[in-house]
């Protein structure tokens, strides 16, 4: 079983879809946990694998499980600034506004890194953008101390 595990969470890392593939016919557990507490969606939405991504959706990968951290795929995409990704979560239904162990959001992530076309794609489709981390601050504070003007204008700053 232990092997089973490290073969998926490194599919899910690298994209082997022809791996993933025959551990999924044999029932492979997709929402098992590495020791951070990543789940094989978390590292391939962090790997940026758009195709692994899907594949495990389709097989039921909880799209709103939180690693150890609190971070969650939706997060790492926006981290990340991994575009297509985000909207396939966000198609299949992750949850925009949960927060990092911190008190990040998905928005957050997006705004302090300057992943501008995420920070708009996560308004359009309803992130909250009023929510205050754990030092009480909005993701358009963050905007502003990070001196990104668009993430700004986008977020009314």
């Amino acid at each position: 079983m232990q092997i089973e595990h490290e073969l998926l969470l490194h599919a899910a890392r690298t994209g082997d879809l022809d791996v993933l593939n025959e551990l999924l016919k044999g029932n492979a557990d997709v929402n098992i946990k590495d020791e951070k507490g990543c789940t094989p969606l978390i590292i391939a939405c962090d790997s940026n694998q758009y195709e692994t991504a899907k594949l495990l959706l389709e097989n039921k990968a909880a799209v709103n499980t939180q690693d150890l951290e609190g971070n969650t795929a939706l997060m790492g995409a926006s981290f990340k600034g991994h575009l297509a990704i985000a909207e396939l979560l966000i198609e299949q239904g992750a949850d925009l506004n949960l927060q990092h162990n911190d008190g990040r959001t998905a928005l957050m992530f997006a705004t302090m890194f300057g992943k501008n076309e995420l920070v708009q794609l996560l308004l359009l489709h309803g992130a909250d953008s009023t929510i205050c981390d754990g030092k009480g601050m909005r993701a358009a504070d963050l905007a502003v101390q990070q001196g990104n003007k668009k993430a700004q204008d986008l977020l009314g700053a």
